[in-house]
């Protein structure tokens, strides 16, 4: 579907080509002898066009700089909670690294081990953040922004030269005005094909986000600890609840015995003093890492920053697209407005010559004959 708004916005983009084309072979095929008095009424109306193109370019480079700030905004919040929640996944699996050496039967059992708990899930979040931190989010962000910012200082550099020359009534500043009148039509149609398939795109995924991550992470996550961190149902209990709990009791078990050859052995076995205590401060430092990665794993956090994303991306994000895809429109409906008054003013300017040149020089009147006199 993508493919087809982008083919659908050639297609409008060579019919706009062919109506220019084909209104220009008739402007220059189908002269009319008007006489002097009837070329003013027509002056006023390239005139009038001009200025109603030119205050619509200015309305669509306000739209569209509303509409790339709030894009950009909700790109950025999207990177933003992505990076949150690859930062809160890379803590889960180095906090299981630190932890498992305590027991590693134990955990491997009751299914924390890095394979099931916490290393898939950090992929599954660098799958989905691959395309947000190729770069880092601030790059990511600003290359479309700056893009669009230079082609709303193209359109309204385009649209001074147009208003400079037929107020200067210079043929030069109106043939660079058609110049690059045309490129713009063209960036503008690109534009439009861009934005179409990207808004589309994006309200797609909107539709059914929990879908679409559940079809993505299926291959690598269990469909129980998808569901718990998507929804946050706080009625039901943490897949990693029975494991955590059985660490916790592991754990507890090995301090109070190292605790109990610490109070007895140690008369005995005074040389064992310093491996015992060893042992009892890596015990420690493991419950101090099981009690962080209880709290990680909780799902409020990796919801939070999962309906952030979606905030970012589905409100902002989708709006910002659409008003930048009535500001391609605009733009394009006003460039071919003014690419086709062009000609006319150029005939128009042509006949003021020729006027000019008929002048009688020894008219009293005529104002080169008096700068000559």
């Amino acid at each position: 579907s993508l493919l087809f708004l982008g083919l659908v916005a050639a297609v409008c983009l060579g019919l706009n080509l062919l109506f220019l084309t084909v209104y220009l072979i008739c402007l220059c095929c189908c002269k009319r002898d008007a006489e002097p008095e009837s070329k003013r009424p027509g002056s006023c109306c390239v005139t009038w066009t001009a200025v109603v193109a030119g205050l619509v370019c200015c309305a669509a480079v306000g739209a569209g700089f509303y509409g790339n700030s709030e894009t950009n905004d909700g790109v950025y919040q999207l990177l933003y909670a992505l990076g949150n929640a690859n930062r809160t996944l890379t803590g889960i699996d180095a906090l299981v690294g630190t932890a498992a050496p305590a027991r590693p039967g134990c955990t491997r059992g009751a299914g924390v081990s890095p394979q099931k708990g916490a290393f898939v899930p950090g992929r599954a979040a660098a799958r989905l953040g691959a395309a947000g931190f190729g770069l880092g989010p601030g790059d990511q962000v600003t290359v479309p922004w700056l893009a669009y910012l230079l082609f709303f200082i193209l359109v309204l550099t385009v649209c001074l030269l147009g208003c400079l020359g037929l107020a200067k009534r210079s043929r030069c500043l109106l043939t660079a005005m058609l110049c690059c009148g045309l490129l713009t039509l063209l960036l503008s149609w690109a534009s439009v094909a861009v934005d179409a398939a990207a808004a589309v795109g994006t309200s797609d995924f909107c539709v059914a986000p929990d879908k679409f991550v559940m079809n993505l992470t299926e291959s690598d996550i269990s469909a129980e600890v998808v569901h718990y961190y998507l929804y946050c149902d706080q009625s039901r209990s943490s897949p990693f609840q029975q494991a955590l709990t059985v660490f916790q009791r592991s754990l507890t078990t090995m301090q109070v015995q190292v605790q109990g050859l610490v109070q007895f052995a140690l008369p005995l076995f005074p040389m064992a003093e310093k491996d015992l205590l060893e042992v009892q401060q890596l015990l420690n430092a493991s419950e101090t890492s099981l009690h962080q990665l209880t709290a990680l794993l909780d799902c409020r956090g990796l919801h939070k920053d999962y309906l952030d994303a979606l905030i970012g991306i589905c409100y902002d994000g989708v709006e910002g697209l659409l008003y930048l895809l009535l500001f391609s429109l605009l733009v394009a409906a006003s460039f071919s407005t003014i690419i086709c008054a062009a000609p006319r003013a150029w005939k128009h300017l042509a006949a003021r010559d020729r006027d000019y040149d008929d002048m009688d020089e020894e008219d009293p009147f005529n104002p080169q004959a008096r700068r000559m006199a």
